[in-house]
């Protein structure tokens, strides 16, 4: 399978994280993630929320990459101050790519190394991922399926809440924490294993769940159902066509 079938594959996939959301405000971090979010809004949740990734909620997604003629059909302003009273009232999910992500569903992109006054590589901090964690529903975006990702142990910092009764804030239920999907260049996945483990939903064409397993560093639930993900259908593909003009999606599994 090329790199663009596998991608337009992940990208119809992870678009499911949104399909019985509702009126929330879709956020996709990224190329995969953004367009994800708006094949949703375009396809199983026309009430999804979007903004332009500047300060307007829009009518339609707005496609990535140079505009040309295309004309923004911008709605109403929709500044940081409105972001925020989505964030802190639930109606928001996100889609974001952590760089390590551990058992608990805890994400890490700050630094790399266990000694935080002399990390091994320093990135970009905590940003909004504890706030985002505790507030809103999130999903994860992997384009690189591997052990330096999904840990053995604890993430070297964690960023954002999991489902780790020990880190729980005081006051704070697992309940309160809402992990929708893992998507990555392997699988599909989620919490839905016994005590939440993380469960493998569905793996890419290609790929078996023995191959999952050993690009993971901790236990996967298999259950006896394990399908393969859909492939992308004729009016999907046309969809991401239109979003993304110039292809940018196929280069994110060779980043």
């Amino acid at each position: 399978m090329s790199d663009t079938t596998m991608v337009d594959t992940i990208i119809c996939a992870a678009s499911e994280a949104w399909r019985d959301d509702g009126e929330v405000l879709a956020t996709g971090i990224g190329v995969v993630q953004r367009l994800a979010a708006s094949l949703a809004k375009l396809t199983c949740n026309p009430d999804l929320l979007m903004t332009d990734s500047e300060a307007w909620l829009v009518s339609e997604p707005v496609p990535i990459g140079p505009r040309g003629d295309y004309r923004i059909r911008r709605e109403t302003h929709m500044g940081f101050a409105r972001i925020f009273d989505n964030v802190w009232s639930g109606k928001r999910h996100a889609m974001v790519g952590p760089t390590q992500v551990d058992r608990y569903g805890q994400a890490n992109i700050s630094m790399i190394g266990t000694d935080h006054r002399k990390p091994k590589v320093q990135m970009l901090g905590v940003r909004g991922f504890p706030g985002n964690s505790i507030n809103h529903a999130n999903s994860f975006f992997v384009p690189n399926h591997s052990t330096k990702v999904f840990v053995a142990g604890e993430v070297d910092m964690v960023g954002s809440a999991g489902y780790n009764p020990a880190r729980l804030a005081r006051g704070w239920r697992l309940e309160d924490v809402d992990i929708r999907l893992i998507v990555t260049n392997l699988c599909v996945m989620d919490f839905g294993g016994p005590g939440r483990q993380v469960r493998v939903r569905t793996v890419h064409p290609g790929v078996t769940v023995a191959q999952v397993q050993e690009a993971t560093g901790f236990p996967l639930h298999v259950p006896g159902d394990v399908t393969t993900t859909a492939a992308p259908t004729a009016a999907q593909l046309a969809l991401l066509a239109r979003l993304d003009p110039h292809g940018q999606r196929a280069t994110v599994l060779g980043a």
